[in-house]
């Protein structure tokens, strides 16, 4: 009994869904066990003592409201259900919770329904599922922090190249290597020609990484449209919040989002329509 491409679709929206809920979680919470991780070390480094903190992973403390500390039942966490039938407020004190939340489960959903609506149930519509995940969190958590934490960005290139290899990605192994090295090379070497002529950082290292997981993902032949279109939206965006007054502290503007803005257009247009955008 052949099995109808909209039910595959939607079991994946569904589990985009649930993941995304999980996306939330770790957009918050990872960038907090980084810091007091790299707290920890710094203080054994300088033979202090190494604080006593209360257990805080992604499962350990349950979600609770951050205003009141009220513990997130499960019929409260309900992927989007929730939000609409709490009416984005606490269900205890009424604080408004951000309309991110349901945006990033929505978002995840509608993502792996594409993902399995254009490769089927199969093992590439799991690899790109994955990988819109991954991009996703990235690309908030960069938001937040300005951090592209390794933790993430490591497995998504090892995630491109082993995917390559099993004929996943429809990207040849070589050109996913490639791919990975001319990635990384590339923003390695514009980061140190601008601090040799300002003196100053433009990117991050996590940049670099990314850049190469994306090469990975698409091949080296994907990585000038990608870095083309990411540029070309950070520096309206950047324009945009100088001129409305909305730049944070530094005048900087994170590149991490628009690099994996740029990579989900790649996956769902193709690297060549982006070219197309731009007359090239």
């Amino acid at each position: 009994m052949q099995v109808s491409p909209w039910f595959d679709a939607s079991v994946f929206a569904v589990l985009g869904l649930l993941i995304g809920s999980f996306l939330n979680v770790v957009i918050y919470r990872l960038p907090i066990m980084l810091e007091a991780q790299w707290k920890a070390e710094c203080a054994e480094m300088s033979g202090n003592a190494v604080p006593v903190a209360e257990k805080f992973n992604l499962m350990v403390p349950r979600s609770r409201c951050q205003k009141c500390g009220h513990p997130i039942s499960w019929h409260e966490n309900i992927p989007v259900v929730s939000y609409l039938f709490l009416r984005g407020k606490c269900l205890a004190c009424h604080t408004p919770i951000s309309l991110r939340y349901p945006l990033v489960e929505l978002a995840t959903g509608v993502l792996f329904f594409y993902c399995a609506w254009r490769w089927g149930a199969s093992p590439s519509a799991l690899v790109w599922s994955g990988f819109t995940a991954s991009v996703l969190a990235l690309a908030f958590i960069d938001w937040d922090t300005t951090l592209l934490p390794d933790d993430m960005t490591l497995p998504l290139l090892w995630g491109g190249l082993i995917a390559a290899a099993l004929h996943w990605t429809q990207v040849a192994l070589s050109a996913a290597v490639w791919g990975a090295v001319a990635g990384y090379l590339s923003l390695w070497l514009v980061y140190w020609a601008f601090k040799l002529i300002t003196g100053k950082e433009g990117m991050g290292f996590g940049d670099f990484k990314l850049f190469a997981a994306l090469g990975a993902w698409f091949g080296w032949q994907a990585l000038v449209p990608i870095i083309l279109m990411a540029s070309v939206i950070g520096a309206v965006v950047g324009i945009a919040m100088k001129f409305s007054s909305t730049l944070r502290a530094g005048g900087y503007v994170p590149f991490g989002p628009f690099l994996a803005g740029a990579g989900l257009t790649a996956m769902i247009f193709g690297p060549s329509t982006i070219l197309g955008v731009f007359g090239l």
